[in-house]
């Protein structure tokens, strides 16, 4: 990914976590940040980032992105044109990729708390994937049916 994809992603993230639905724009960003941090870069500075008419960040920039997107700044820096993501070779077990994925997506998703909390209990237990087709199973019906579900288990509790 390269650095116009990766601020287009962030500008998409953080649209979703503030409620708006959609992504930030432009002049959202350079806006909040300037509200938030205080500082900020121009809206015509983005654009040329995002456009890949600019190819790098200053690092003053750089970090005033980072904070203001809650990353690492080095997630910023353009990949390598031959870098890949993807693992060569495999490491540990299905399940530990599995537990690795659910225990960042928890970290990621902190400002959502109740989804944060679901993947990282997810991550804590033994077998995932079961949990996750039971889920899935869930899924297909309504949400009274889920309640109606859950409250006689309550009920079966309470005469226990």
């Amino acid at each position: 990914m390269n650095l116009a994809e990766k601020i287009k992603h962030l500008r998409e993230v953080e649209g979703e976590l503030r409620g708006f639905n959609r992504p930030m724009t432009q002049m959202e960003v350079v806006k909040t940040m300037q509200q938030e941090l205080g500082v900020s870069i121009s809206q015509a500075y983005l654009s040329q980032l995002e456009s890949s008419k600019r190819l790098h960040l200053t690092a003053s920039s750089r970090d005033l992105l980072a904070r203001f997107f809650k990353v690492h700044p080095g997630y910023l820096v353009s990949d390598p044109p031959d870098y890949s993501t993807d693992l060569l070779t495999e490491v540990g077990q299905e399940s530990d990729r599995l537990g690795t994925w659910l225990i960042a997506n928890a970290a990621e998703w902190r400002r959502e708390p109740i989804l944060s909390e679901l993947l990282q209990m997810l991550a804590e237990v033994e077998e995932p994937r079961r949990y996750l087709a039971v889920f899935r199973t869930f899924m297909e019906l309504s949400i009274e049916e889920l309640e109606a579900i859950i409250d006689a288990l309550d009920m079966q509790e309470e005469t226990e």
